[in-house]
């Protein structure tokens, strides 16, 4: 890597997500990233714990984390995968917005005390939109699964 482009040292923390992603409390639902191969793959963790706040209510005495909430924590890895490749093209500070979910499936519950594991791989990045294949794993287990397509919009919108 030469001089001019940027370093990355590896596990990036919450404190570094949080600078590149607008998500905040209690929206912000990637903890760590643990691995990152810019423009390619994404590896990142939300460690699950009893106080997330949508427990409260999905469901009392059974909590299990909402659907869409991990399709919007693979969506959060897409958007980092994205931000931290594109910090090596000279392009970063772009926001991105989820426009499309395709072949979702959810293979078994989320529930407190596990530790999410997002896999984001990177099919396609077109003009402002770009395509990801992601997956949600606990324990070395498929959660969840879907393809993603998210988009920048246009400086004048």
């Amino acid at each position: 890597m030469s001089a001019d482009r940027p370093t990355l040292t590896l596990p990036i923390d919450i404190r570094q997500i949080a600078a590149i992603l607008p998500h905040r409390y209690p929206f912000l639902l990637v903890d760590r990233v643990i691995e990152f191969e810019a423009g390619k793959r994404l590896r990142a963790i939300k460690n699950v714990t009893f106080n997330e706040p949508f427990f409260l209510g999905h469901f009392p005495g059974t909590p299990v984390m909402p659907g869409v909430l991990l399709i919007e924590a693979m969506a959060q890895a897409s958007g980092l995968l994205t931000q931290l490749s594109d910090a090596f093209n000279a392009t970063a500070d772009q926001l991105y917005y989820l426009v499309r979910v395709d072949k979702a499936r959810f293979s078994r519950p989320v529930v407190p005390g596990d530790q999410l594991v997002l896999e984001v791989a990177q099919k396609r990045l077109l003009r402002r939109m770009g395509q990801y294949q992601c997956q949600a794993l606990v324990d070395g287990k498929e959660v969840a699964r879907a393809e993603l397509l998210c988009a920048a919009p246009e400086k004048n919108a």
